[in-house]
């Protein structure tokens, strides 16, 4: 019997990734509220799993892993019945990966993370203008990646979806996403809302992410 438990918190977007994909596999797990304004996720108990101190973490019978793309990437690659959501040819792989490392390294690391830490940590209420152009840049990018096709990867749903739709309805709390501008983003959210666990699994964090971003009253720096 899988035996899964998952620490972290829903307004997290790395977090509601692998919400989707446990969601998406029907997968039944543990959820672990972890309080990061709290600093729970600095306690010893919790360093012994992650000693990077970040959510999310996934249990699996006694074995811990951490980065929400290597998470969401093993349970579909140990749970999944196909290969749909990661495929294993190659070059569709490629594409995948592709699309998880710029959520990550460019998605995340430049622009979410950048902008949501000095603002929601360190309460600072002035964020330099080139974050919101690194947001822009994020837009602009998903818009192009999504000519002519249904998904971020492709034209079928992967994992790389659920990494980076979290991400950019978590981004809309600093910047608004311009319907008409960026007509292929707007379309794909409202093909990934169809999905019947999405809401559960993303909206109502990104509802929480937006909120709390909201109510700091921050502004960008000219």
């Amino acid at each position: 019997m899988v035996k899964l438990t998952l620490y972290g918190l829903d307004p997290s977007p790395p977090v509601r990734a692998v919400k989707l994909t446990l969601a998406a596999l029907n997968l039944s797990y543990e959820y672990v509220n972890v309080n990061i304004l709290g600093r729970e996720q600095l306690s010893a108990a919790y360093l012994e799993k992650n000693p990077q101190h970040t959510v999310p973490t996934l249990e699996d019978d006694g074995h811990f892993i951490w980065d929400s793309h290597a998470i969401i990437a093993y349970l579909v690659s140990k749970y999944a019945d196909t290969d749909t959501l990661y495929p294993k040819d190659l070059l569709q792989r490629a594409v995948v990966d592709q699309r998880l490392h710029f959520e990550s390294g460019v998605v995340f690391a430049n622009a979410l993370r950048a902008i949501t830490k000095p603002v929601l940590f360190f309460k600072q209420t002035k964020v330099p203008k080139e974050r919101y152009d690194a947001i822009i840049d994020v837009y602009d990018f998903a818009e192009t990646f999504l000519k002519g096709q249904d998904y971020i990867a492709g034209n079928h749903l992967t994992i790389a979806d659920f990494s980076l739709v979290t991400s950019i309805t978590s981004l809309v709390a600093f910047v608004d996403l311009d319907p008409v501008k960026y007509g292929n983003i707007t379309a794909w959210i409202k093909r990934l809302e169809e999905l019947p666990y999405y809401e559960e699994a993303n909206a109502k964090g990104a509802r929480q992410f937006v909120s709390v971003i909201k109510n700091t009253s921050f502004t960008f720096e000219n």
